[in-house]
């Protein structure tokens, strides 16, 4: 089952952000753009270059309005640890849940079952809580924080431009298109 156009269902979980733990809920996220970032574990391997990406391109994730919550089912006490120990993971600033219990990650239908991990996957919500775009990749295949933000800046601008739609390979200030039948086999 997808979860596009699906509300974020609710959760509460411990979270490790700028050298506190703090608790965070589905009630946090309405009001802003939010990408939740799930990856299988800390101190591992293709995980920490993926969060790392993911660091160095936060401040533009911030001038969207967009915050980040990275989510995988170790806890807050373990992201703290990997914070502490590695220089990748020192330059976040931005959210990291533990979700020990596996909810936040079901609430994705992003769970390993027989492994009590994570799939890689991305999902960019927008304002109303509302699930706009899913990714979700194998274990080896990391992803891309540049194009996650051209991702966040196509469904932007599709919320705020009814009628208009993203092409592929679309960038910030190119051309849309507004579907009608005059397009219908022109394109």
């Amino acid at each position: 089952m997808s979860v596009i156009n699906t509300e974020v269902k609710p959760f509460k979980a411990s979270a490790f952000k700028d050298g506190k733990f703090i608790d965070v809920s589905d009630a946090d996220i309405k009001g802003q753009w939010s990408v939740f970032f799930f990856y299988p574990a800390d101190f591992t391997f293709v995980c920490p270059t993926e969060l790392g990406d993911v660091a160095d391109h936060y401040e533009e994730f911030q001038k969207l309005g967009v915050e980040i919550y990275s989510v995988s089912t170790d806890t807050h006490f373990t992201h703290k640890a990997w914070h502490d120990a590695s220089d990748t993971i020192a330059k976040i600033k931005y959210t990291m849940i533990g979700d020990p219990t596996g909810l936040v990650t079901r609430n994705f239908e992003v769970m390993r079952e027989d492994q009590g991990l994570a799939n890689r996957g991305t999902f960019i919500v927008d304002p109303d809580g509302i699930i706009q775009a899913v990714e979700i990749t194998a274990e080896g295949i990391g992803r891309d924080a540049s194009d996650l933000l051209r991702k966040v800046k196509a469904a932007q601008y599709v919320r705020n431009h009814p009628g208009e739609v993203c092409p592929a390979k679309w960038k910030e200030g190119e051309a849309t298109l507004a579907p009608s039948l005059d397009l219908v086999g022109k394109i």
